[in-house]
């Protein structure tokens, strides 16, 4: 190597340096750490004791652990495919060529950049029991609104609505990716009378599948990481019924000083995510379409 590759390579790797140095100290140090944690029992008062896998073997016996995993799948199962439907419906909406369509765009993009701990104050005070907008709405028709936070059977479906409600990221994915689509697809299927349900259903569709695949895959992802909203709303009540794992993860850490424990908690919702990422990557050949070109 001459003298100029070697200062070029000297050069590349101080640049790189920072980075790779926010990486090891942020990310992979900590992972590292949380690992070790998870095989220990600490409490953060006294030094690490190590307990090899006692703290998984216990997850298995939790039953609060089951639950709030019950929970987050719940959520989880409902809010992804709700707001992938939600963000394409409005997507296609929103793809016409008006004037004030710019404007549409960011209003319902908006809700998706809104610190978590905001949106959540502004929804408590939608679902407050006594001077909440919806039940102030239902009282106008003579029906007693229910306790949209404090009743078991109705709060974990209250953070499921709020949910679906942020799909302003997911809508906006979806609308880039609209805009890729040749329009002499649709230009022939109207000439061969198909209608516009027929044409989204097997030309949009279709020409969606891989941006689909991106949203599946981040929502499954963030799904698996609400805290701020239940943290805010309800604490995990009532009686454990919006208990999502992160915020079960929080309380084993910080109110019961578990930190152990709750280092195992988040190996295990990581693997969790692992897996089902895994399978969505798997299904991959089955629904994604893509185009290959040929020589």
């Amino acid at each position: 190597m001459s003298g100029l590759r070697r200062r070029e390579a000297l050069w590349c790797y101080i640049f790189m340096a920072p980075a790779i140095l926010g990486v090891l100290l942020f990310s992979i140090g900590p992972m590292i750490a949380s690992l070790w944690l998870s095989l220990t029992s600490y409490d953060m008062l006294s030094a690490p004791e190590f307990v090899g896998v006692a703290n998984y073997v216990k997850l298995m016996g939790d039953k609060l652990f089951l639950k709030s995993l019950s929970v987050t799948l719940l959520y989880a199962v409902v809010v992804v495919p709700g707001t992938m439907l939600a963000g394409l419906v409005v997507a296609i909406l929103l793809n016409a060529k008006i004037p004030t369509m710019g404007f549409f765009r960011s209003a319902y993009y908006l809700p998706s950049v809104i610190g978590g701990v905001a949106v959540a104050r502004v929804w408590a005070m939608l679902y407050n029991t006594d001077h909440g907008l919806f039940n102030l709405i239902l009282g106008l028709f003579g029906i007693d609104g229910p306790g949209w936070l404090t009743d078991e059977n109705w709060a974990i479906w209250s953070l499921i609505f709020m949910g679906i409600w942020g799909f302003g990221g997911t809508m906006l994915i979806y609308l880039a990716g609209l805009q890729s689509i040749p329009k002499e697809l649709y230009e022939a299927a109207d000439v061969d009378g198909a209608s516009k349900f027929k044409q989204h259903l097997f030309i949009t569709v279709p020409m969606l599948s891989g941006v689909t695949f991106f949203n599946l895959v981040m929502g499954i992802i963030g799904a698996l990481q609400v805290f701020a909203e239940p943290f805010v709303l309800t604490g995990g009540r009532p009686n454990n019924s919006t208990l999502l794992l992160p915020l079960y993860l929080y309380r084993v850490a910080f109110d019961y000083l578990e930190m152990g424990y709750a280092s195992a908690i988040a190996w295990v919702v990581f693997a969790i995510t692992i897996v089902l990422t895994a399978l969505v990557f798997r299904s991959l050949p089955l629904w994604v379409h893509t185009e290959v070109g040929e020589d």
